[in-house]
């Protein structure tokens, strides 16, 4: 008959489809706010993620990568060096994420 193939708990198709990943990711509400750090640098912060459902440090790659700067992961929130509030929450609207104020 049919080959077995794994079926997902949360959407019921098959887990190949990658559906799990995009509701996981919708369902999260992201905040992003800009901290002032030593000698009035600023420095973006992503945070509110579901750490089973999101690789953040893949995510914080990808907006390093995007945005030209630097950062890293800290108890699972993505640090920014810089002031991106506006472009990040594109960003991150564009990969899925429901990003609020």
């Amino acid at each position: 008959m049919g080959e077995d193939k794994d079926i997902s708990d949360v959407s019921g198709l098959p887990d190949e489809l990658g559906i799990d990943e995009d509701l996981g990711r919708a369902e999260q509400r992201l905040a992003v706010r800009v901290e002032e750090r030593t000698y009035g640098k600023a420095m973006t912060i992503v945070e509110g993620f579901d750490d089973s459902s999101v690789d953040v440090g893949d995510l914080a790659s990808t907006l390093k990568s995007q945005l030209a700067t630097g950062g890293t992961v800290d108890e699972g929130r993505i640090e920014l060096q810089g002031d991106h509030r506006e472009r990040v929450g594109e960003i991150l609207r564009d990969e899925g994420f429901n990003v609020g104020e």
